[in-house]
């Protein structure tokens, strides 16, 4: 191919535009050469394209993308292990048959729910699609959950019981240009999105761009020379500090009565709820100010333009839906859901992330946002598919506990794995790892030798995202079209036409289609009538370059600002669900130990578990390695200096890497990023124990102790410590 192929970046769920024109040179034959031949020629360039979200403009991440496409490291040929242990080039035949057999082996002998399936957040809609189609019919399994579990899950159960619907923002991002207050709540979208940080101009020149973190962040420097507040509360009491400003916002009478009264249910046990937590007694547990909180109350209901986001920051916790839920509490009590110029809303991570969770990846959900559960939803999803409602498993598990079955009697023996890393990015990875060196089959896509493909019994390489077609969901709710630019290499094959051969392979005879647009159409058809109804958006739409936001029903029109008039539950009012503080398995640092709290999140340069990014060149020189961010005061206490060999250790592993000196952290904190493996994997150090609504692991504060590495030598890994918060 040697045209220009309209498309959008394969990272964030931003989903910046841009343009990729094949260089002079590239052409079908080279492409299909080895990718050796190409070394570290980019076969594209990269243009940013003007598009509502980035206008324009694309971040590191972006704009280094298309080195991928021909690196060196990518995979050309399906690899099979060998009976010496190491894995060897094999032919798709021998390596699909390999599979097709060994899949029917371990079903025969112990049953449909022994084969598991880990998708990921960022493959396409109809790759999500037709994967959750492929686990329930081709394998019969229910046990099928994704990487979007570690991202968007408790804000997901969040909005789900208070709005009765799940879409991160419901709303345009354009939206907030005109906004005179943004509260940002655990999201550092300077890093992660930057190209978001255009839309917080308005906010930012009214003074009322508010952000609130434990670390000094790019995202909270916005906020400097009078463009707004920095709120830096100790890791893990978003929860107290959220409850506190509702407690204000009610004594002060700043709720908008007529919204709660009209539009709202719950509000006299949420009221109760929130009694005990006065300003006083929040800034005694969070360290922010009590006249600090009592300001920021009275700022947000002062009208002008209001909006409250949130991100993973205060959501990946045991109580992160409840964090979600009272940010919620919040907004309705100020009337910002569904009101022009204001509203609330969650910051998608990955890629396709709402997408993804949207049409059958998680575990008890069938597309179109349906409830497995639901017999109309599976009626409706039979006949679409062509088969018996019976036919249909019920709801498997959710990520974690799926990765405690693997290899265990009873449990999982097989695993496929879609788009995910998991020795990188799943939490308490010393267990994840053993798990899957019990299994009996581990098979990865992907397009590098991850540390997850290493370890497996077949890879198979799949193309990359300039090299296919299809549609992504942004995180306003918007789909999107994904353009192919470019032939793939002779060796690597489109997970769509994979699924289909093992589908075919397996015996089954429902239909799996190779043309995305094909599965596109069947989608649309699946999610008629649900949540997510994309029944009225086709190719020709998006080609077009109509925005399509979903719902957006067959015969009528998107949906971009969602709760105008009513919300998703059938009375059409949202619930003011009332949370509580309460005693968790997160540990806090003993008083009077050397144990503080780790905080782990992302750095500019790289993306997820950084398979990808730590192979881009200009991207692996900026941040090499992981480094262990302290505050001077703890360090100098610690005997620690800056870019000192330390270790970060507790009962669960042990990082090791250098340590960093800034005071842009608090001093009961140590931040770790998590794109990086083996001894810097920061989930080596991460609890595995979930929120019990939205089953999101523990992975923002867990407690350590960092020491030099010269007194560390010979010491053991420390039995669990710490007191329950």
């Amino acid at each position: 191919m040697t045209h220009p192929a309209d498309t959008h970046c394969p990272y964030c769920a931003l989903q910046c535009a841009m343009t990729l024109t094949p260089t002079i040179g590239t052409t079908d034959a080279a492409a299909s050469a080895s990718p050796d031949a190409h070394v570290h020629s980019a076969p594209v360039t990269v243009e940013g394209r003007d598009f509502p979200t980035n206008r324009g403009g694309l971040c590191k991440k972006g704009w280094t993308s298309a080195e991928l496409l021909r690196s060196p490291s990518r995979l050309g040929a399906p690899l099979v292990r060998g009976a010496d242990g190491a894995l060897h080039e094999a032919s798709w035949d021998e390596a699909l048959d390999l599979i097709a057999t060994s899949l029917r082996g371990i079903r025969s002998e112990h049953g449909a729910d022994a084969v598991g399936v880990f998708g990921g957040g960022g493959l396409t809609n109809e790759k999500s699609y037709l994967l959750g189609k492929f686990a329930r019919l081709a394998l019969g399994t229910s046990r099928i959950d994704y990487n979007g579990r570690y991202c968007m899950s408790s804000a997901a159960a969040a909005g789900n019981r208070a709005f009765g619907v799940d879409r991160g923002l419901p709303f345009p991002l354009e939206d907030l240009d005109g906004a005179d207050t943004i509260l940002l709540l655990g999201t550092n979208v300077a890093e992660t999105m930057p190209p978001f940080i255009g839309h917080l101009a308005g906010a930012q020149a009214a003074g009322g761009l508010v952000v609130v973190d434990p670390r000094r962040t790019a995202t909270a420097r916005l906020t400097e020379d009078g463009k707004g507040l920095h709120l830096q509360p100790a890791p893990g009491t978003d929860l107290p500090l959220l409850l506190g400003l509702i407690h204000v916002v009610i004594a002060e009478r700043l709720v908008d009565v007529d919204y709660v009264e009209s539009r709202t249910v719950g509000f006299d046990r949420l009221r109760r709820s929130v009694a005990a937590w006065w300003p006083e007694r929040v800034q005694s547990v969070t360290g922010v100010a009590a006249l600090t909180i009592k300001r920021l109350a009275r700022r947000l209901a002062a009208g002008g333009g209001t909006y409250i986001l949130t991100g993973r920051g205060v959501e990946q916790h045991v109580d992160g839906t409840d964090t979600a839920t009272a940010a919620i509490n919040l907004a309705l009590l100020l009337g910002l859901p569904g009101r022009a110029g204001s509203g609330y809303g969650t910051l998608t991570g990955q890629g396709n992330g709402q997408g993804g969770r949207e049409h059958g990846q998680k575990c008890d959900q069938l597309p179109g946002y349906r409830k497995i559960v639901d017999p109309e939803a599976r009626a409706h999803v039979a006949r679409v598919w062509g088969v018996d409602p019976s036919d249909i498993p019920g709801p498997g598990v959710p990520a974690i506990e799926l990765l405690k079955l693997l290899g265990v009697p009873g449990g999982v023996r097989a695993l496929m794995v879609h788009g995910s890393n998991l020795v990188v990015s799943s939490p308490n990875v010393r267990d994840v790892r053993a798990g899957l060196e019990r299994l009996d089959l581990l098979v990865v896509c992907d397009f590098f030798l991850s540390e997850t493909a290493a370890l497996a019994d077949v890879v198979l390489p799949i193309t990359q995202w300039a090299e296919e077609e299809g549609t992504m969901t942004s995180l306003e709710g918007r789909v999107i079209r994904r353009r192919r630019a470019l032939t793939p290499p002779a060796g690597v094959r489109d997970e769509l036409w994979i699924l289909h051969e093992l589908a075919e392979r397996l015996g089954c005879t429902a239909a799996f289609d190779t043309d995305p647009a094909l599965v596109f159409e069947e989608l649309r058809l699946a999610s008629e009538g649900g949540l997510a109804d994309y029944s009225g958006i086709d190719y020709d739409l998006l080609d077009r370059g109509d925005a399509a936001y979903w719902p957006f029903p067959r015969g009528g029109r998107g949906t971009p600002r969602l709760f105008a008039d009513r919300f998703a539950h059938p009375d059409g009012l949202a619930r003011l669900v009332p949370v509580t503080v309460r005693d968790s398995a997160r540990p806090t640092p003993a008083p009077g130990s050397d144990e503080i709290t780790l905080v782990t999140g992302r750095l500019l340069e790289h993306y997820q578990s950084g398979a990808q990014t730590r192979r881009v060149p200009e991207l692996l020189e900026s941040q090499p390695e992981a480094l262990a961010s302290m505050h001077p005061a703890t360090a100098e206490r610690l005997g620690i200096g800056d870019g000192d060999e330390v270790e970060v250790v507790n009962h669960r592993g042990l990082v090791r890497c250098r340590a960093r000196l800034t005071p842009d952290i608090r001093p009961d904190a140590v931040f770790l990023p998590f794109h990086y493996g083996d001894e810097q994997a920061a989930n080596l150090l991460t609890s595995d124990e979930v929120d019990p609504i939205s089953s999101m692991p523990e992975f923002k504060t867990n407690v350590v102790r960092v020491r030099p590495v010269a007194d560390a030598a010979s010491v053991r890994l420390p039995e669990e410590t710490g007191v329950l918060a």
